[in-house]
């Protein structure tokens, strides 16, 4: 009887890094039996863990699933491996989580959609990067939002500016014909990447308001633009792909936010889909890198709205 595979997902928002399936308490005592260094590495060699960005998660989620359904085992994918159990944990708690969870050791990638700091480079032993895409950060309202027609579908960097600042606290500060209530923004918390990519190629130096709803994923983000007819924020352009209809993605000085303007930088606020490891790829971490970059996971990563790697 062939043996049944498992795929462990575990999406826990707002993790400072990936814990794995144990705590303290399921440690063995100092009586009992512990299990060797060889079958702990054997362990370590089969299961494979990743880490960090809240827009990335679901994407290395539906391929893992996708490699597993297909494989069960890995020695369906190389025969050389041993008749083992395929198990991929994916966690999401920011992109920052992503570099914590490989500096600390407990996750074997992590997964970053911002550009990886040079300090926190330094910080990697042996560090590693593989890119995967690009994706972008649309500038995005519920289709009830009145600024749509007012504005043509258009902000300029400058009312951006004004609006996330907090300059502009009503509507009709960004038009007179737009009716006086209050505008409600929403950024992602600072863990995550759009955050950092949001401040450094819009703000610059000026702060976001104080006030602004921070929200734990980015599919939260999305969903309280969904609600909220007052709402704008900064949403991922896959997931605003993934949600065609439920809310409305503006253009930037007159740019729309388009695979082939993001890819011609005519759409400037973009940002790279990134894993990141410490050390040499180990045999199995290898062929789920292989099948990430292959036709079948480019396919997944364009069905989810994203930009793959060419």
């Amino acid at each position: 009887m062939k043996k049944l595979y498992k795929l462990l997902v575990l999406m826990m928002v707002m993790a400072i890094g990936f814990t794995g399936c144990a705590n303290n308490s399921d440690k063995p005592k100092s009586n009992e039996k512990t299990e060797s260094k060889e079958d702990s590495k054997a362990k370590e060699n089969y299961e494979i863990s990743f880490s960090g960005s809240s827009t990335l998660a679901p994407v290395i989620s539906k391929i893992s699933t996708t490699f597993i359904e297909k494989n069960v085992t890995w020695d369906k994918v190389d025969s050389s491996l041993p008749d083992k159990n395929i198990t991929i944990y994916v966690s999401a708690g920011g992109s920052g989580a992503g570099v914590k969870a490989v500096l600390d050791n407990v996750a074997n990638f992590g997964m970053l959609a911002r550009e990886v700091k040079d300090k926190e480079k330094e910080k990697v032993k042996d560090y590693k990067e593989y890119n995967l895409g690009l994706d972008a950060l649309t500038l995005a309202v519920n289709p009830q939002n009145k600024v749509i027609a007012a504005k043509k579908g258009n902000l300029t960097k400058e009312e951006i500016v004004k609006i996330f600042s907090g300059e502009y606290k009503k509507w009709s500060d960004v038009d007179p014909s737009l009716p006086q209530e209050d505008i409600v923004v929403v950024t992602r918390d600072l863990s995550g990447g759009a955050h950092e990519v949001f401040q450094k190629k819009v703000m610059k130096d000026v702060k976001v308001r104080q006030d602004a709803i921070q929200a734990p994923t980015m599919g939260a983000l999305v969903s309280k633009i969904i609600e909220n007819p007052n709402a704008i924020g900064y949403a991922s352009f896959g997931i605003a792909n993934q949600n065609k209809g439920k809310l409305i993605p503006l253009k930037v000085d007159g740019v729309e936010p388009t695979e082939e303007n993001i890819l011609n930088k005519s759409y400037y606020i973009s940002r790279p889909l990134i894993i990141m490891k410490s050390g040499d790829l180990t045999k199995t971490e290898q062929l789920f890198i292989d099948y990430l970059n292959s036709k079948e996971g480019k396919q997944t990563i364009k069905d989810m709205g994203f930009i793959p790697n060419k």
